[in-house]
């Protein structure tokens, strides 16, 4: 089942519970999805990698929101944000912790031979490729930085 139909078969069950959040967070990923699809050449759609990108920018939008309007005193809009992005997360794959992105981060470091802040281009250009859909690009950022400096 690929994503677009997930999506669509989840929008159903929160039109009929009247779940109006996660009914705007599906919408909100099927109209990303669509307008991704007539962006990209490729006429059979999205590839896993893409869809897991595209998913990750929209849990981050949200997140960015939700932290903006905490900022700014605004719990109240804040809370629907961040609900949201939990349902938008449902989709992506599961996600490591940290203890793990460190031992992954370790043996691209060992991998590439990095001994310096000098090579985090390289160390994170191939750790954001390994993984991509699997940790979020600011925690691996963090990670790598702590382990070159």
């Amino acid at each position: 089942m690929s994503l677009q139909e997930k999506v669509m078969a989840e929008m159903k069950v929160a039109m009929k519970a009247k779940d109006s959040t996660k009914l705007e967070a599906l919408r909100a990923v099927k109209g990303a999805i669509l307008l991704a699809n007539t962006e990209s050449s490729s006429k059979d759609g999205l590839s896993e990698e893409e869809e897991n990108k595209l998913l990750q920018k929209l849990v981050k939008q949200r997140k960015d929101s939700a932290q903006i309007y905490k900022e700014q005193g605004r719990e109240d809009l804040a809370e629907p944000e961040l609900e949201q992005a939990a349902v938008i997360e449902q989709f992506l794959p599961e996600q490591m912790s940290e203890a793990e992105i460190e031992a992954e981060v370790e043996k691209i470091i060992a991998e590439t031979g990095a001994s310096g802040m000098q090579d985090m281009g390289k160390v994170m250009g191939m750790a954001s490729g390994k993984l991509a859909g699997k940790a979020d690009g600011k925690t691996i950022s963090m990670i790598v930085k702590k382990k070159l400096s």
